[in-house]
């Protein structure tokens, strides 16, 4: 695991052998944040990091200079791993790990997002509601962009407000947008 880009581009990870998640692949990682420059601002963003996993998208997003990034993750193997890195490379002030479930989250949220990217396991029983959930809530900010990282099988071209599909190798990405008329 490496970062891509920004101000700790290069800088590589190995997460430990107990953990079960499945990060985003680098090729992956890097194709979605050059989609992402065309819209968004890094610097002027708060970003919420569903199933964080390893915070392999966290500290992408933080290397970039965003405001804040919010990961979400439930493991504590995981969330472990993300406070370890995340001291490592001075982010306790940019990055804030919290212990939940995600669809808790959602529901219970106060705080707005400009951006929102979940990875959640592939074949999460509640994977295709995802979308309707944070789109319907009040997480993401008018004009902001959700991202959904999923396997092939799925297809969420037909819902509201989505916005495009993007795939690179085995990683699909749908971004969708809350926009205000």
């Amino acid at each position: 695991m490496r970062i891509v880009s920004g101000k700790f581009k290069g800088r590589r990870f190995s997460p430990p052998t107990h953990i079960t998640a499945r990060p985003t692949t680098d090729f992956a990682k890097e194709a979605l944040f050059n989609v992402l420059n065309n819209y968004i601002s890094f610097e002027d963003c708060v970003v919420l990091d569903l199933f964080a996993g390893t915070g392999s998208i966290s500290y992408e997003f933080a290397s970039r200079g965003v405001k804040r990034v919010v990961s979400v993750e439930m493991s504590d193997k995981h969330l472990d791993f993300i406070h370890k890195i995340r001291q490592e490379l001075g982010l306790m002030k940019v990055v804030y790990p919290i212990k939940m479930n995600v669809f808790r989250y959602i529901q219970q949220g106060k705080e707005q997002f400009d951006v929102i990217f979940a990875d959640p396991p592939y074949e999460m029983k509640e994977l295709p509601q995802l979308p309707a959930l944070v789109l319907q809530g009040n997480l993401l900010s008018d004009d902001g962009i959700f991202i959904l990282e999923h396997s092939a099988k799925q297809d969420f071209s037909q819902e509201p407000n989505f916005l495009e599909h993007r795939q690179y190798g085995n990683v699909n990405f749908s971004l969708f947008t809350k926009k205000v008329n």
